[in-house]
């Protein structure tokens, strides 16, 4: 008889606090960032540290050294391999890059050279693979420079949205790697990719806007994006992790 696939759920993080709302939900796996509303940076190696204290779940940390395309420098490339091998040696079990051309192939010479600092660690392929021009092909690319994971939304803005692609890429990935639907995820749509696609990993944020502790306001000036509110604080929320563990626990029964 087959046996099912346990269903994993990756949380990114950017907090001490939504770290521990994910552990507390249930999450199998933490995606370290920093910056997730412009998509995710890297994390301060601070950041890891205080969380390894007070967990011992595993962590994979975003390698992304700037917001934007996914085409980098030289000198670009080189302070993501110090990264690497900084989270290496701070015991982390995977990280999460990617890196295109300007044509919109996956750039395998330079992906190569940052999986060499990489170690043991595990390596997820992130939703760059969502801005490259032939999927078919960076999966098959992927899968030969031994990446684990793929981060995917099927190349659309929700992965509901984008499930016949995902549901080709779960085919042909047969095992060799692992497909994981992001962007967008929360309990309402799980059982519905799953369904669609077969797909058994998940990533999601579960972030909810609280109000900042801030009494005195300053208004008329903005520190980053036009459109952001300094007094608005986005963090995990221990209630949609559980749900969607729930969810994810049901789909394999």
């Amino acid at each position: 008889m087959e046996t099912k696939r346990k269903m994993t759920l990756e949380v990114c993080v950017e907090s001490v606090e939504s770290a521990l709302a994910a552990v507390e939900g249930g999450a199998d796996r933490l995606e370290l960032c920093a910056d997730l509303i412009i998509g995710g940076t890297t994390p301060s190696p601070a950041l890891f540290r205080a969380i390894r204290r007070r967990t011992d779940i595993p962590m994979h940390v975003m390698i992304r050294p700037r917001f934007g395309d996914f085409c980098y420098t030289e000198s670009e490339l080189e302070i993501m391999k110090d990264q690497i091998e900084e989270f290496r040696n701070l015991g982390a079990e995977g990280i999460v890059l990617g890196i295109l051309k300007s044509d919109g192939s996956l750039d395998t010479e330079k992906m190569a050279e940052l999986l060499a600092c990489a170690g043991g660690m595990k390596i997820t392929l992130h939703r760059c693979f969502d801005m490259c021009r032939d999927p078919e092909k960076t999966l098959e690319e992927a899968v030969k420079l031994g990446v684990s994971i793929i981060l995917t939304s099927g190349q659309k803005d929700r992965c509901v949205d984008g499930t016949e692609l995902l549901r080709e890429l779960q085919q042909k990935a047969a095992g060799r790697i692992i497909i994981q639907a992001g962007s967008g995820v929360e309990a309402g749509i799980i059982r519905e990719v799953y369904e669609k696609t077969g797909i058994c990993a998940y990533h999601m944020s579960g972030s909810k806007v609280y109000d900042s502790r801030m009494t005195y306001r300053k208004e008329g000036v903005s520190m980053g994006l036009p459109g952001f509110s300094e007094y608005e604080i986005r963090s995990t929320d221990c209630g949609k992790i559980r749900e969607a563990r729930r969810i994810l626990d049901q789909c394999m029964k």
